[in-house]
């Protein structure tokens, strides 16, 4: 028996977590036989998370004039891009987002705010109207708002909000080639933060870089460790305007063995495909789950445009198995999705 098969069968009889050297060696053997982790991966997928496939959603609720010099990010101050920049977005706004998000099949709504964290009372008293809001339209409110501490992740909490999301972006070892303007452990203390005050953690990934697969598998075991829910995998869709604009975009299989990688070691956590994975995986984009996601951020980016939701939908039917909210037809608006009658 391969390692490969040796190490599945371990992870499905006896949730045996492997090692970040057992890790390494797998991806190693993979790239000589890459079906076969992929194949071993998806059954992995289907035994802890069944066939269902949780379609999320996003808004760029406040974009641009970040203080930190993160080398990838469009909204940086440090450099010149084309990306918007604009205040924090009315809550009606956001709801209004959320509606379209509800409409187009997701379970998950995320408000993404730009900068180190939110700073005035009345951001957010912006931010848990909004919250509030998004429960109305029958989606798990999300939010991304920077740094927080352990008495802001309760009041996050107490307005109602689900799951907080705080991307790691990379390991340890590589996050100083990636940004300077703030420590690693500040991010760290975040997520343990909002974990703390009993909300659901979501912390992944940007792949492409210039990280070696040594770092993606680090960065999973700190993940592993922080025991976090979701872990959404991002893929470097370069800006102009910023220092990782020179990169040269990942092989697609070589992005569908990372993929298989965390799905081996985080077995029974929702692993979710987001930003550049249409970019990256062109033709491939449907083996992204067959290599073990089991979660897609669905619609527009932060800065870039997404594709059709409808796509998504085809996609996963296509594949045999099954989004976890269909897509409506409803052409209600969107602040009246709680007393919409379409069948969801």
């Amino acid at each position: 028996m391969n390692l490969t098969d040796k190490t599945k069968n371990e992870i499905i009889k006896k949730m045996k977590a492997i090692s970040p050297a057992e890790a390494l060696e797998l991806f190693i053997e993979a790239s000589g036989s890459p079906w076969m982790i992929m194949a071993a991966a998806s059954e992995i997928r289907e035994h802890f998370k069944g066939k269902e496939i949780i379609l999320c959603g996003i808004t760029n609720a406040k974009s641009g004039k970040c203080s930190e010099d993160c080398m990838f990010c469009a909204q940086s101050s440090h450099y010149k891009t084309n990306a918007l920049s604009y205040p924090l977005k009315a809550a009606k706004q956001i709801i209004a987002d959320a509606g379209t998000a509800a409409k187009n099949g997701a379970e998950f709504f995320g408000i993404v705010a730009g900068g180190k964290r939110l700073n005035t009372k009345k951001e957010w008293k912006e931010i848990f109207k909004a919250i509030e809001g998004i429960r109305e339209t029958g989606l798990l409110p999300c939010a991304s708002l920077g740094m927080i501490d352990v008495e802001k992740a309760k009041e996050l909490k107490a307005a109602g909000l689900f799951r907080y999301h705080h991307n790691l972006e990379t390991a340890r070892s590589f996050f100083k080639y990636i940004c300077t303007t703030h420590d690693y452990e500040e991010d760290i203390e975040t997520i343990r933060a909002a974990s703390a005050a009993g909300l659901s953690v979501c912390a992944g990934a940007l792949i492409g870089m210039g990280e070696s697969i040594s770092h993606r598998i680090e960065l999973a075991e700190t993940l592993r460790e922080l025991n976090v829910d979701s872990v959404p995998l991002n893929i470097l869709n370069p800006v102009k305007g910023t220092p990782l604009s020179h990169m040269k975009g990942l092989p697609p299989m070589e992005i569908l063995m990372t993929i298989a990688i965390f799905r081996f070691m985080l077995p029974d956590k929702d692993i979710k495909l987001c930003g550049g994975k249409e970019r990256n995986l062109r033709q491939l984009l449907p083996l992204g789950i067959l290599s073990g996601a089991n979660s897609l951020m669905t619609g527009n980016y932060l800065t870039t445009a997404g594709r059709d939701s409808s796509l998504d939908h085809e996609m996963i039917l296509d594949l045999g198995l099954n989004p976890t909210r269909i897509q409506s037809k409803c052409k209600c608006d969107a602040g009246k999705m709680k007393s919409c009658k379409t069948k969801k």
